[in-house]
């Protein structure tokens, strides 16, 4: 008996190609929030190659890349029959550019600075127009006695009610996003608060003991969220 996933309840594939670290990863962070499975690429030449061999449902595609630019990794999708839906995402926002973008076969664009929201609505209403429908809703992520409904935004231990605050779940969520991967503080405030976050090194250590409080059963030593002496903070299930 088959044990397929019915198209439509698959979470849709978004590539993000954009060379700026910080922006890459917040966005990322926010569409795997969403329900999303995210592909990266900080080139063109690299975002190219992805979007033809994994076959995205949907790029995010900054246009002032290295190797190839936004407009020629559209030209080069358009030239091959590919008809994935583009959403760009540039700091060039005169006229000019976003018709030179929508012409080439863009579906939007979106001007830096951005609002993530308004820029998670349009990647929204573009899937809706494509496919009809939304992402499928993603399962609840567990740690230890720990148990996250990330499209609820509920936190259980336990079984019982964890309260956090939408910063703490916010950063919790981005770790849930990156199992084993170490971060920088700087690369976690980018991340998890937005790349136009003005914080501190302090802030970051702050959440930290915030969130080994709330689900370390020894918060002096932490299994899950862990130091990485001289990097930054690493999240381990």
């Amino acid at each position: 008996m088959s044990t397929s996933v019915p198209e439509e309840e698959k979470p849709r594939r978004i590539l993000v190609v954009e060379d700026d670290l910080s922006i890459l990863t917040g966005v990322s962070m926010n569409l795997r929030f969403e329900g999303y499975e995210v592909l990266q690429a900080q080139d063109g030449r690299t975002g190219l190659a992805k979007a033809l061999d994994e076959a995205p449902d949907l790029l995010v595609l900054d246009l002032m890349l290295p190797e190839l630019n936004g407009y020629e990794v559209i030209r080069e999708l358009r030239q091959r029959g590919r008809d994935t839906p583009v959403v760009v995402l540039s700091a060039r926002g005169q006229e000019s550019d976003k018709i030179l973008g929508l012409n080439l076969g863009a579906d939007d664009y979106v001007v830096k600075p951005f609002g993530l929201q308004e820029l998670l609505a349009r990647i929204k209403a573009v899937l809706r127009r494509r496919f009809g429908g939304t992402s499928a809703t993603p399962p609840p992520v567990t740690f230890g006695d720990v148990k996250v409904d990330l499209s609820q935004r509920t936190v259980a231990r336990d079984g019982q009610p964890v309260e956090l605050t939408a910063q703490e779940f916010k950063l919790l969520a981005h770790f849930l996003a990156h199992p084993g991967r170490t971060f920088t503080r700087e690369e976690l405030l980018s991340g998890a608060w937005g790349y136009h976050y003005e914080g501190s090194a302090r802030t970051v250590d702050n959440f930290m003991r915030q969130l080994r409080l709330k689900f370390e059963t020894d918060p002096e030593a932490p299994r899950h969220f862990l130091t990485v002496r001289g990097l930054g903070y690493r999240f381990e299930r």
